[in-house]
């Protein structure tokens, strides 16, 4: 038999992207459009049953051909989840009908807008194959078809309850569609270069490199550090001559030192901001990544801090949610049993970094910065911050009562506290030893994907209950993405478009999908599917409606990492009996008096 040639669809063929499909940064179709996936390995389930069932009735009527439709768009969906290249030779061999045959089949797939061309080559002639935006959408709507359909007619053939689970659940109306890939390939030399922080959120964005690079046409390569270790490494990489990464993750605090410092370049100078839809990220999270006005990163995660409860405990306890400072005392005390190895309460109270912000929010639940800002609605002004003029505000009644609550949460504490930070304060509450945990959202994962764990669908999630008769506050944590100053200019238009690629609705849905618990959209909190996983997602966007979601308690003051610094200090001491409150607060005042009547350098 002759040697088949490769075949090659020619540029008259090559669908145009419609760049109406891109809505805002929306990568793909607009919001509203049914999702493929659940997420990859149930959509995967999805196929193996699809095509189950096809090679079934393809089997039991003799007379039946083959559907090359399907199996080519059952091929696309597949190689898109798995992030594989898919090639016309190898999508005209998974057709399952002759060469000439499947070329035709082909060709109408492409012409009907089924299928993307990408170049893999510089002269355009070898092209990869990319299910379009439509088929993704059109595959969602079969899946959500098929799922409801087996739902309804054999939950009632057996009698059984109607929310019968069949291939697992495939929400309609506003879900948004999986990513497409880019229009263009990213082309830079050497690939993307990333440095994030280790946490869930971002080791979650690792797991899906391959599915990335599919999407956005090139090596993605990612550097993972501890939040010290990350600040440490960005000024080391401001420092060369030309950075060693197109993209880096900012914690929201450093944002107005690494912007006064000069050492983010400003995203209104490299992309169109509009692209970026600002009005879908939450308030706070995207005000946080600003510097007198000028945007300097894209919220990829934002997680607030608030207190996890176990709900069923309280429930037996007959005690309501503590809203306060002093319920969340009578709670912790309540159970608090150590001869039983169960501990009311859980907190960063490690030396350092971890404490000092502990310090910090705490002041906030009574009510105070950690300056002397000025009050606005809803809280403080965090937005104008390039000032000389600021004076520290430890040595506060306000501040001597989050002392104090501290020194009181002692009591009701594992007895390694003093040694706890980001994770090891959620990891008891996760193993059920503690009723209750101040952490981050993207500590969740801890227990809601774990079905062993006592928290497991058993947790309740509150702003900081506060004292003095303080607004509830939940401080917002996170990162954004940003370009640093340094990156050469050959490289900024690439790095513009791949901050738009991973911090699209659909990129975070994908995140959330596989486990990560923080969203900085609206719209992603809000789609169906999202909101069936976890109720935090519900819950935060509505401290965000309350506007209880604030970036006050952790301003981004160029010296906040050095008045952060201090406080888990000086209160590390208080908290192991060395020095009292009051002498504690003075220290913390005084240096951090000299810290801010010195210049930055």
């Amino acid at each position: 038999m002759a040697k088949q040639p490769k075949p090659q669809l020619g540029p008259e063929r090559v669908t145009k992207f419609d760049p109406q499909n891109i809505q805002h940064g929306h990568i793909g179709a607009p919001a509203s459009s049914a999702s493929v996936v659940q997420d990859k390995d149930t959509a995967l389930s999805m196929i193996d049953l699809l095509e189950s069932l096809a090679e079934e009735i393809d089997s039991t009527l003799s007379l039946s051909a083959p559907n090359p439709y399907f199996a080519m768009a059952t091929h696309l969906v597949r190689c898109h989840l798995e992030g594989k290249i898919v090639t016309p030779s190898s999508l005209v061999a998974a057709s399952g009908v002759p060469y000439a045959t499947a070329m035709r089949k082909l060709s109408d797939m492409v012409d009907a807008g089924m299928i993307e061309q990408r170049p893999r080559t510089r002269s355009g002639k070898t092209v990869s194959l990319h299910a379009s935006t439509q088929l993704l959408t059109n595959w969602g709507q079969l899946s959500d078809r098929v799922g409801r359909l087996a739902r309804r007619h054999l939950a009632e053939s057996d009698g059984g309850e109607r929310d019968y689970y069949f291939g697992g659940t495939y929400l309609a109306g506003h879900s948004i569609a999986p990513p497409s890939v880019l229009p263009e390939p990213i082309s830079v030399s050497g690939g993307l270069r990333v440095l994030v922080h280790g946490d869930p959120t971002f080791m979650v964005m690792e797991n899906l490199k391959r599915q990335f690079e599919h999407i956005v046409g090139t090596s993605i390569s990612q550097r993972a550090f501890s939040i010290d270790r990350l600040h440490e490494e960005t000024l080391r990489n401001a420092a060369r001559k030309t950075s060693h990464y197109d993209i880096i993750a900012v914690d929201l605090p450093w944002i107005g030192e690494f912007a006064k410092k000069g050492l983010l370049m400003p995203l209104d100078e490299v992309m169109d901001i509009s692209r970026l839809d600002p009005s879908d990220f939450h308030t706070a999270g995207w005000r946080g990544a600003h510097w007198e006005g000028r945007p300097y990163g894209v919220p990829s995660q934002t997680t607030p801090e608030l207190l996890f409860y176990r709900k069923d405990l309280f429930a037996e306890a007959g005690l309501t949610p503590p809203t306060t400072s002093d319920l969340v005392l009578e709670a912790a005390r309540h159970f608090h049993d150590p001869a039983h190895g169960r501990y009311g309460i859980a907190w960063n109270a490690a030396r350092g970094t971890a404490l000092g912000h502990t310090f910090i929010m705490a002041m906030a639940d009574f009510g105070q910065p950690v300056v002397n800002l000025d009050p606005v609605a809803g809280g403080f002004d965090a937005d104008h911050l390039d000032r000389d003029d600021f004076v520290a505000q430890f040595d506060t009644p306000a501040t001597e009562a989050a002392a104090e609550y501290l020194l009181e949460l002692m009591s009701v504490s594992p007895p390694d506290i003093l040694s706890m930070s980001w994770y090891e304060r959620v990891r008891p509450y996760a193993a059920g030893k503690v009723a209750m945990a101040y952490g981050y959202t993207l500590l969740a994962p801890y227990f809601e994907l774990d079905a062993n764990s006592p928290a497991h669908n058993t947790t309740g999630y509150l702003p900081h209950p506060t004292g003095l008769g303080a607004k509830p506050v939940a401080p917002v944590g996170g990162y954004v993405l940003a370009i640093p100053a340094n990156l050469p200019e050959e490289r900024r238009a690439a790095a513009a478009e791949a901050l738009i690629a991973f911090t699209s609705p659909a990129a975070q849905k994908l995140y959330v999908l596989n486990g990560s618990r923080t969203v900085p959209r609206y719209s992603v909190g809000a789609d169906p599917q999202v909101q069936h996983l976890s109720p935090i997602f519900e819950a935060v966007d509505a401290m965000s409606w309350r506007d209880e979601l604030q970036f006050w308690p952790r301003p981004p003051l160029p010296r906040i990492c050095e008045l952060i610094e201090i406080c888990g200090q000086e209160i590390h001491d208080m908290l192991r009996g060395v020095i009292p409150p009051r002498k504690a607060l003075g220290k913390i005042q005084q240096r951090a008096d000299r810290v801010l009547r010195t210049p930055s350098s």
